[in-house]
């Protein structure tokens, strides 16, 4: 999770897609004018080759603050972690 955080950063798009699981994939992916200001790991597990991570992002768009609150799932392959996809966890 971290490192794809890193590469929204440094705008990285070859690095999310190959990080990214062919199956949810996007065709094509262009990534919007943000300031990232952080990432808050909350929760990490794993089960065998599935794993989950809760994350906060901070950033701004368009001057204003913003949070991203995800739940995010990855799955192993041939060693390597890719991002499945991602929920907004209900707050409670």
């Amino acid at each position: 999770m971290r490192s794809r955080y890193s590469a929204y950063v440094l705008g990285l798009i070859d690095y999310l897609v190959a990080t990214w699981h062919p199956s949810t994939a996007p065709g094509d992916l262009e990534l919007q004018p943000i300031k990232w200001l952080g990432l808050e790991v909350r929760h990490a597990e794993s089960s065998g080759d599935v794993g989950v991570v809760e994350f906060v992002a901070r950033c701004k768009i368009n001057g204003r603050a913003e949070r991203m609150h995800e739940l995010s799932r990855f799955v192993r392959e041939q060693g390597r972690w890719y991002y499945i996809d991602g929920q907004v966890p209900q707050e409670s």
